[in-house]
């Protein structure tokens, strides 16, 4: 209760900078770094659609108290939240590039490396909406990857991509957050991941929040959701 207490109360205040690099198509992604120490391990924070890294402008500094470095990443697919604008769709529209939900792929495996390089440490990716549903695809078998925490996935693709029948042989930790309504459908979703690797995350005080979002101070839940954090972080050993 004390850690929980640290987390929920105690905000840090870390400078953020802003960082720059590059998909596999050479596209600039622009993040927001927050970092204590570069030898920590890193969170990768990937928002939903038509939003930004400032998804993240008031969670990431309680996430670092968790004993992690965090990289706030603005995808190709989004805008702005929290009067900060994406700054990587901006550039995939100067160079022609499609900005659809499948194309920001390449720029979560693109920040999965980056932060990997700056600490050599696997890292936990923390997805949002669509990018929750492609974080858990990334993870799969990538063995920069330690574990997943995945707000509100779902099947956001269509017929270009189904998200359950790739969740099969899962190999990650992973806490699926969801609101009430979403309930239902994330169960069906994530069933071939298994038992022993699978967390599912529903508040009970609230109707919760679609996406990370539940973690803002404006979600009535928001302290629900944090708790599931911290105890999907105390069960994997998240901190080490």
């Amino acid at each position: 209760m004390r850690l929980l207490l640290f987390l929920l109360v105690t905000l840090q205040v870390n400078a953020q900078e802003v960082v720059r690099f590059y998909a596999s198509d050479s596209l600039p992604i622009t993040a927001y770094l927050y970092e204590n120490d570069p030898s920590m391990p890193y969170m990768v924070l990937f928002h939903q659609a038509g939003y930004s890294k400032g998804e993240y402008k008031e969670t990431a500094p309680r996430l670092m108290n968790l004993g992690y470095n965090c990289l706030a990443v603005d995808l190709r697919s989004g805008d702005q939240v929290n009067f900060i604008q994406n700054e990587t769709v901006k550039e995939a529209k100067k160079r022609n590039l499609s900005t659809g939900y499948l194309d920001a792929r390449k720029d979560i495996e693109a920040a999965i490396d980056y932060a990997y390089q700056r600490s050599k440490k696997p890292v936990v990716i923390v997805g949002s909406s669509y990018s929750a549903s492609l974080a858990l695809i990334v993870a799969k078998g990538n063995d920069k990857v330690k574990a997943v925490i995945a707000f509100s996935p779902g099947e956001y693709f269509g017929n270009e991509l189904k998200v359950q029948p790739q969740l099969k042989n899962f190999d990650k930790p992973v806490l699926i957050a969801c609101s009430q309504r979403e309930y239902p459908y994330v169960m069906e979703l994530a069933k071939y991941i298994p038992e022993s690797l699978k967390t599912i995350f529903k508040p009970q005080e609230g109707q919760g929040e679609h996406g990370s979002k539940a973690l803002w101070n404006t979600s009535s839940s928001s302290k629900e959701y944090w708790l599931s954090i911290l105890m999907f972080f105390n069960k994997y050993n998240g901190k080490n």
